[in-house]
């Protein structure tokens, strides 16, 4: 224990790696709305944020909004994208969309809510493969 008023040394931090993993989502998020709005959907919200957490990506077409989980990795060493959205992940996300509809009624009047995720795995997020899972179950 140090001595009184003298604070410990605190770890250093990977700023570098972790910047360069902000990035990596970043880019999977842009390439998301980019996928989204080719197939004629508007990207509502980017980003939302509230106190359960955050949405990556709102977008909608005339019948419906779907809010989207983007899951991007480099490679598959930690197991695809598509295992890290778990049951406890999923209701999580359907508790996001339902506060989120709750603050953008206007959006949401008439058009049917559902949750998809999208998977891109590759070191080159902007051509790497993606992946669409449409309308994820939620427990």
């Amino acid at each position: 224990m140090p001595p009184s008023g003298v604070r410990a040394a605190r770890p250093a931090r990977d700023d570098a790696g972790m910047a360069e993993k902000d990035e990596l989502g970043r880019a999977g998020e842009d390439r998301a709305a980019r996928y989204f709005t080719e197939l004629g959907y508007a990207v509502l919200a980017r980003n939302w944020r509230c106190g359960a957490g955050e949405i990556d990506l709102v977008v909608a077409d005339v019948r419906t909004v779907v809010v989207v989980e983007v899951k991007t990795r480099r490679g598959e060493a930690f197991g695809h994208p598509f295992e890290a959205i778990d049951a406890r992940k999923r209701a999580r996300l359907w508790r996001l969309a339902v506060a989120w509809a709750a603050d953008n009624r206007e959006e949401l009047q008439g058009r049917r809510l559902r949750i998809d995720a999208i998977g891109i795995i590759g070191p080159e997020p902007h051509s790497a493969p993606l992946e669409h899972l449409v309308d994820v179950e939620v427990p």
